[in-house]
């Protein structure tokens, strides 16, 4: 069985590379160094915008299932730039669903909580997303693609991700936390977001469930604490032996210049722990998991 990542050297597709290496035949797609160099692992490097490339690539692989963890996240960037978030997020959804579509390969698209205006909270499957953001609309408007080129394509709504890189680099705000907090730096976190974080260890085990069952919709990928995060951070401080001092309050949606964040964008997980093999986990219990994981 042949699975395709995109974002091959992202935080997400470190953990999915991690679980997904002993069952799958791995193709991934990324533009800069290849992180991984082990057996039955196939690196390209190539611009996802690069559609006549990116087709060829596709047609030669033919994929099993493709897990898409590729975006243009920044939420200020994009907010900022929105014809290039427009052509990334939602324009090369369009064109990997309809390659998914054409050979029958199976599709995960990585969406996020903050398709959700924040206003309700503990947010399910069936409340309709609406956007507060630019980042959010294009993630919206490819969840609507995905859903509508297959039945058994999923729509993987992923909550904030929390840990450390298992393979290569990737963006992860706790390395960044813990590297301040070890020179003693003071760091900001907003208390109006109230998320439901889950750790990036149970995230790649569950995306790659999800690329080889028989689930098809909309799915909640999230932890299974309700936390805002300045009292995360507290949390991962106190957990780690830093003074709590370090961890200041903010209001995000009062510093100037930053697109809109939801204040509550907090995800009911109901339907993964009925779904899933895959346990969801505290923020102690990720926490810990993230901290101790060695790959195989």
């Amino acid at each position: 069985m042949k699975l395709l990542i995109t974002g091959f050297n992202g935080f997400v597709a470190g953990s999915v590379i991690a679980h997904s290496k002993e069952k799958w035949e791995i193709h991934g797609i990324g533009r800069s160094e290849n992180p991984v160099n082990e057996p039955g692992i196939f690196y390209h490097n190539l611009d996802l915008l690069d559609e006549a490339q990116f087709t060829s690539l596709f047609h030669e692989i033919r994929p099993d299932a493709v897990i898409h963890t590729a975006a243009m996240a920044n939420i200020d960037i994009c907010e900022k730039n929105q014809e290039q978030a427009e052509k990334v997020n939602v324009g090369v959804t369009r064109l990997i669903a309809g390659l998914c579509k054409e050979l029958g390969s199976k599709l995960v698209f990585c969406s996020t909580d903050t398709v959700f205006d924040g206003i309700k909270g503990d947010y399910t499957e069936t409340d309709a997303p609406h956007a507060v953001n630019y980042y959010a609309d294009t993630k919206i408007k490819g969840e609507q693609i995905v859903l509508s080129a297959s039945p058994d394509n999923v729509v993987a709504r992923l909550a904030l991700v929390m840990g450390l890189p298992v393979i290569g680099q990737g963006n992860s705000f706790l390395a960044d936390t813990i590297e301040k907090l070890k020179k003693g730096l003071q760091i900001p976190f907003p208390e109006n977001e109230i998320r439901t974080p889950v750790d990036v260890i149970t995230l790649g085990c569950a995306l790659v469930e999800l690329a080889g069952n028989r689930f098809g919709g909309i799915i909640h990928l999230s932890g299974c604490t309700k936390i805002n995060r300045y009292q995360m951070a507290l949390e991962i401080a106190t957990t780690l032996g830093y003074p709590r001092e370090l961890i200041l309050r903010v209001n995000s949606n009062a510093m100037p210049g930053r697109a809109p964040r939801a204040n509550d964008a907090s995800m009911d997980n109901s339907l993964a722990k009925i779904i899933l093999k895959t346990p969801m986990r505290t923020l102690a219990e990720g926490l810990n998991l993230t901290l101790n994981f060695k790959s195989k």
